[in-house]
């Protein structure tokens, strides 16, 4: 018997302007419209693009879910293979490709910013469509949502803190923050300015420097997972949490913004097992598309979408509670949320 296909609708074409493959795959429109940020990358193949936007527009669904929002779950890739020469004129042509594709949908499909592109794409995508979120303040956006993702990633991290500690205060405590880019290097300021001992890592060279002159610690990559630490913040790649990791694990508590951190679910319960609190990544990753849906979509002013951000705390701590209650993992607890408000039932 073949398996059932999950998503709603998914269309692979080659972009008429540019050759290239766009990828747009919408999970779940139930709970209003989808969506999910564009992702330009190079890949092997475009196939592995295509896996990566359905398994991404798939969490997308759960994110919204679980942060009470009343949006689905898509996703977009412009699949470069290694050889592309992603010259200025080819990434335009590909991002007109990609917004001619997204306003075919009318706004039941919305998009933004992810890996490889920033709020300059949006803008050209809003040559086609409103819905290309994130674009830059003088073109009608809100701009980069590092700011917010970090701020859910602090709410999400004092709500695990609370749970494994018995405090949700940080002072005194090891962090590693593993990847310094825009959303790590906000975890790691805000952490720093409330007392923790904050270690950083990443696999660009350059951002050693950074770091040390922001007056972080600093942890070779390979040694990020294993070092000493009470709470650890994938912040950069996913796939870091497999079977052969977790042993390695020596902080208790994990929770960042990084997709996709584990390569299979079941690697939820060898960290059980292992004795780690893992707080799912779409939901303490949910900042950004929280702040952003609000500014634009809901029209709330700055704090008012602030706000919303903060209570990614709240929601850390009821899949906490409801784990501990049912003797499942957080993963488990947060799919078992999601899917209640998916069937039109009460998160």
């Amino acid at each position: 018997m073949s398996q059932a296909f999950a998503h709603e609708e998914v269309v692979v074409r080659r972009g008429v302007r540019s050759g290239l493959p766009i990828i747009v795959a919408i999970h779940s429109r139930t709970l209003g419209p989808a969506v999910g940020g564009c992702r330009m990358r190079r890949y092997d193949t475009w196939r592995d693009g295509l896996a990566d936007a359905l398994r991404l527009s798939e969490a997308m669904t759960y994110k919204a879910a679980v942060a009470g929002l009343d949006f689905g779950g898509g996703k977009s890739v412009i699949a470069l293979d290694r050889d592309t020469d992603l010259t200025p004129d080819l990434r335009e042509a590909a991002l007109e490709d990609l917004g001619e594709l997204v306003a075919s949908w009318q706004g039941s499909y919305r998009t933004g910013p992810d890996i490889g592109t920033g709020p300059q794409d949006m803008t050209v995508l809003k040559r086609f469509t409103p819905y290309a979120y994130c674009a830059p303040e003088e073109d009608g956006g809100t701009g980069d949502s590092g700011a917010p993702t970090a701020t859910g990633v602090l709410a999400a991290l004092h709500a695990g803190a609370r749970h494994v500690f018995g405090d949700a205060s940080c002072a005194g405590r090891t962090v590693v923050v593993s990847g310094f880019g825009s959303v790590g290097g906000g975890v790691a300021a805000g952490l720093a300015a409330e007392g923790a001992r904050v270690l950083v890592s990443d696999v660009a060279p350059a951002r050693k420097d950074a770091a040390l002159a922001a007056g972080f610690g600093w942890v070779e990559p390979d040694e990020a997972l294993s070092v000493p630490a009470d709470i650890l913040v994938p912040a950069a790649v996913g796939g870091v949490l497999n079977e052969q990791t977790v042993p390695l694990l020596a902080a208790p508590l994990i929770v960042g913004p990084a997709n996709n951190q584990l390569t299979e679910d079941s690697v939820a319960d060898a960290l059980a097992r292992h004795g780690v609190v893992w707080i799912p990544d779409y939901v303490a990753s949910a900042g950004g598309v929280v702040y952003t849906l609000g500014r634009e979509s809901d029209h709330c002013g700055h704090e008012a979408a602030y706000r919303r951000v903060e209570g990614i705390g709240d929601t850390v701590s009821h899949v906490l509670e409801l784990a501990r209650s049912t003797g499942v993992t957080p993963l488990r607890a947060a799919r078992q949320l999601a899917e209640a408000r998916l069937r039109g039932g009460v998160g």
